[in-house]
């Protein structure tokens, strides 16, 4: 028997993945009516939170934060089964998974956590990515599980929190990365260049093809050899800003950058590649 905690977009569509795989599941969420939702694909829900764990070997949980997280798996416990197993896909901080592993561990439960790289349409069709660390037996033991929820289970080794770490720094990618292109989109707006030729740009370039080479680059700490010397990015920088205020449009993310450039410059990099502004991340 499996329990799921949280029916949010992904925790639902987890719930249908399982259920089409032939697991029976008892389901939760605060807001009932998303619980009771389910039932009419085969979910089981209940208002209680201890009473859907009832009878579960493992409980999977997809809420808010680590407070809701902490707050939810209380509430439930008085409903656990002996020697449960507790799988959290929540996004938290890593001290509160480390922490969270070893209070469980304390009194008798195994915790994992496993975050994960999902939308809504992964987490029903088992696609997109998983990620877990911590201990390697308790994963070993699980990795069947996990595996059929995911189309890749990404293992992280052997300490503690640090899946969750990695979730954290995917996702500030991502949210930098949709800032970026939204003072893109803000800049065409301002040169009054429509969408459908900035499309068209990224489908024959794709800048996202660099990110290995950048990364790499990056982390080396030689700056040296400029293919694109930091004067020149600021100055490109500042061509930004003006048409953008030119035009009437705010770029939220370029200014910033300027900022930082400019604090680099001044420091005497003008010459280097423009890449040291990540100098102090890697040295």
């Amino acid at each position: 028997m499996v329990a799921f905690l949280g029916m949010g977009l992904l925790g639902a569509n987890f719930v249908k993945a399982m259920i089409k795989k032939g697991a029976s599941v008892q389901v939760w969420n605060r807001t009932p009516a998303k619980a009771t939702a389910l039932e009419s694909e085969g979910a089981k829900a209940f208002e209680n939170v201890a009473d859907a764990v009832k009878g579960a070997d493992i409980i999977h949980v997809t809420l808010k934060d680590d407070a809701s997280v902490n707050e939810v798996l209380a509430t439930a416990s008085t409903g656990f089964k002996q020697g449960a197993i507790i799988i959290d896909h929540t996004t938290t901080s890593a001290e509160g998974a480390i922490q969270r592993t070893k209070e469980w561990k304390e009194r008798g439960f195994t915790y994992l956590h496993a975050p994960v790289f999902m939308g809504p349409q992964n987490a029903l069709e088992s696609t997109g990515y998983m990620l877990v660390s911590g201990d390697q037996t308790v994963i070993s033991q699980l990795e069947p599980e996990l595996s059929k929820l995911t189309g890749k289970l990404i293992n992280f080794g052997a300490e503690e929190g640090k899946a969750a770490g990695m979730k954290l720094i995917g996702n500030l990618f991502l949210v930098t990365f949709t800032a970026g292109i939204a003072d893109t989109l803000s800049l065409a707006k301002a040169l009054h260049i429509p969408i459908s030729d900035i499309s068209a740009l990224f489908d024959s370039w794709n800048p996202g093809a660099m990110l290995p080479a950048r990364l790499k680059r990056m982390s080396a700490g030689t700056y040296n050899n400029p293919s694109w010397e930091l004067n020149m990015a600021r100055k490109d920088t500042q061509l930004f800003m003006d048409a953008a205020a030119h035009g009437g449009t705010k770029l939220a993310v370029i200014p910033a950058i300027a900022v930082e450039m400019d604090r680099w410059i001044k420091a005497g990099h003008g010459n280097e590649d423009w890449t040291v502004i990540g100098k102090d991340a890697v040295s």
